[in-house]
């Protein structure tokens, strides 16, 4: 991933918590086909390894486990919050006009070697652990115990499972840091004006992003 410095991430801990936080991955394999793509939900082990492992699942229908290349790395990307800038936005633009548009946003991409398996214990702990991570949050949680178990068994089937130990990760936040302080400001500003929540939340994150950049 293209990262010019001021955008780079490479603090393990956040990095872990921004995959935590966006843990709807691509997961793209090299197959005999060419490059393949996998939305899904995955799992962050942090204590195993020296980056930590992925672990998820695929359909057994889905061809990519079936044809991706052993001996090449895989990659798990992450998005994390992204907007639109507008260069009216900054106050740069009134003073020189020599401004430009520009997206910001997160990012990271995890690397490392891929195995699949079938084995019905490893798959039923890894959606165990999906389903009472995101379940949680609601009142009267579902688990996968709430299904009859011969039902639970034959979804297991239809579902093969993978593991990825990180062997390198690239992290990714551009929040214009490259900009001056008034300019930040401005985007922050601009974004909040729009009166979207989303919008509002990107600027959240921008601010704590950009003050964390400055220097001390």
């Amino acid at each position: 991933m293209y990262t010019p410095k001021d955008f780079v991430v490479d603090d393990l801990p956040t990095l872990h918590a921004d995959m935590q936080r966006n843990s709807f991955a691509a997961l793209v394999t090299l197959t005999s086909s060419g490059l393949v793509a996998t939305h899904l939900p995955i799992l962050l082990d942090e204590t195993r390894g020296p980056f930590g492992t992925i672990l998820g699942h695929v359909s057994r229908a889905n061809p990519q486990w079936q044809h991706t290349d052993s001996t090449t790395e895989a990659l798990l990307i992450f998005n994390g919050p992204d907007t639109y800038v507008t260069p009216n936005w900054y106050p740069a633009k009134h003073e020189t006009h020599r401004v430009v548009p520009t997206w910001n946003y997160a990012a990271i991409h995890a690397y490392g070697p891929i195995t699949f398996f079938d084995d019905p214990t490893r798959l039923r702990e890894i959606v165990t652990r999906l389903t009472d991570l995101h379940e949680s949050t609601f009142p009267t949680p579902w688990k996968v115990t709430d299904a009859p178990a011969n039902y639970v068994d034959g979804q297991l089937k239809a579902i093969i499972g993978f593991e990825l130990p990180i062997s390198r990760i690239e992290g990714k936040r551009k929040f214009n840091q490259n900009r001056s302080a008034a300019d930040q400001a401005g985007v922050v500003q601009g974004l909040r004006s729009l009166n979207d929540p989303t919008k509002s939340a990107v600027a959240d994150f921008m601010q704590a992003v950009t003050e964390k950049s400055k220097p001390e």
